[in-house]
């Protein structure tokens, strides 16, 4: 169970995973992805299934069908910063987030604790 405390962060992550749910999305690029079980609007609680490793979560700052737009300059420093967080997982990485776009998931919020190996 995921409880928000702020609306926007919510609505993208429960219409993350109804997209997923509607593609029956359970694996992307061999990590798993929690199926989403129920969630409040009012609430704003979502429940989940749980999910091990390698795993993919945590979609509060992911955008769908667009993604947010950034300068180069931020793009590229982005980039080296998860290049420094992941090591020598972020080419992985990089194939997980590119398996999201698929479904029209472009998730921007992405660390290790979220894209787990």
């Amino acid at each position: 169970m995921k409880i928000h405390e702020f609306e926007v962060p919510y609505f993208r992550e429960r219409d993350v995973y109804l997209r997923l749910r509607a593609f029956e999305v359970e694996v992307v690029e061999g990590h798993y992805v929690p199926q989403l079980i129920d969630f409040d609007d009012d609430l704003l609680a979502i429940e989940m299934s749980v999910v091990v490793r390698p795993f993919v979560l945590d979609f509060g700052g992911a955008y769908l069908d667009r993604s947010p737009e950034h300068g180069e300059e931020v793009l590229a420093e982005w980039n080296r910063e998860k290049e420094e967080q992941f090591e020598e997982n972020w080419p992985k990485a990089q194939l997980v987030l590119s398996g999201l776009r698929r479904y029209g998931i472009y998730v921007t919020d992405v660390n290790p604790g979220n894209i787990g190996f």
